[in-house]
Formats: structure tokens, sequence, C-alpha cells
């Protein structure tokens, strides 16, 4: 239990760099860019993210999966909490920019941002997904910026960009939830589809 906890620590350590590195960067497309570092690293090392985990749910969804899954989540969370604080207190810069990207997305409705999160969750899915089945990097390189250019939202970004920004207002919690949520329906999108198509097309054969 703990080591999984702990492999989703590491994880939310990496998201938080990814994080840092996006938002020190004046050139939006060159920070979207290596923020891919984050979930490179995080797929080479077999660390536990929760965006990138909850899309095989579906595919796997005994009570163990979804346990690691959640404790996954937990360490992701503490980890980027964690590091927001002490990553704008030592880069004050850092802190500033996530102050302007959290007055931006408190802003938006509800619903605009469950479908950003949604879109977010299929793009995350594709990214782990294909390097899980090719063994290539190429998918987490074009994925993630995208997702970050459109203006998906990322729930443990999310959660990082709240805690350099220095907010634990009851707004903020609520809007990760809703990012949380949009971003597991979306991971699972794609999967729950190939499955229902692959069931329809047994009961033909059959």
């Amino acid at each position: 239990m703990l080591n999984k906890a702990a492999s989703g620590f590491a994880a939310g350590v990496l998201i938080s760099i990814g994080g840092t590195v996006y938002l020190s960067c004046d050139n939006k497309y060159v920070g979207a860019f290596f923020f891919s570092i984050a979930l490179i690293c995080i797929c080479l090392k077999g660390y536990s993210l929760y965006t990138g985990k909850i899309g095989f749910i579906p595919e796997k969804h005994r009570k163990e999966e979804v346990s690691v899954l959640l404790l996954g989540l937990l360490g992701n969370a503490v980890a980027t909490v964690l590091f927001g604080y002490i990553l704008s207190f030592a880069l004050p810069a850092v802190g500033e920019a996530a102050k302007a990207v959290c007055a931006a997305k408190l802003t938006q409705p509800v619903l605009s941002t469950f479908i950003r999160a949604f879109f977010c969750g299929i793009l995350m899915y594709l990214a782990v997904s294909i390097y899980r089945d090719n063994k290539t990097v190429i998918g987490i390189l074009f994925c993630i910026p995208v997702f970050i250019l459109s203006g998906f939202e990322h729930s443990i970004a999310d959660i990082f960009y709240f805690a350099a920004d220095g907010t634990a207002a009851l707004k903020a919690f609520l809007f990760i939830l809703n990012v949380i949520l949009g971003n597991s329906l979306g991971a699972m999108m794609l999967p729950v589809i190939t499955k229902i198509g692959k069931g329809a097309d047994a009961d033909v054969k059959s």
C-alpha cells in the first residue's frame, strides 16, 4: 500500500517539475513541449499517475486495481501540493505566473471546465497507451503539448498550479473535483467504445 502511494508521490514530483517549467517559459509553445518531460519520465520509470492509469480501468476493474489507482491519486495530490508551495517560495516568478493561470481557471463555467478536462483525459489515455503498446514516446510528445495549447484541464497539474498560487479556497477544491471527473470519463471513453465494439463483433461471429 505504501509503495503505491510512494509511486504516486514520485509521479506528482515530476508533474510539479513539468508545471514549473511551463510557468517559467515566456513562450507557451516551448513550455508546452517541455512539460512533456514529466510524462516521459513517469512512463519510463513506471510511476503511478492517476490521469495516465484511469483509462485502463475498463480493461482491469478489479477492486485491487481501483485501490492502487486511488492510492496513486493520493500520492499525486500530496506531492503537487507540497512542491507547489516549495517551488513558488524558491522561485517567486513561478508563484506569480500561477496566480494568473489560476485566476483564469476559476472564471470558467463549470461545464466548460468539465469538457476541457474530458478532452484532456482522452489525450492522456492516448499518450500512455501509445507508449505501452509501441514503446515509443511519440504519443507523449504530441498529446501533452496539444492538451496544454488547447486549454484542456489536467487535474494533477491543476493541483500544482493552485498550490503554487497559494489558493486553498473551496472553489478551487470543487474545481479540481470537476477536473478529476472530466479526466476520468474522458480517459475511459475510447477503451469503453473499443470494448463494446469487440463485444458486438464477438456476438455477430457467434
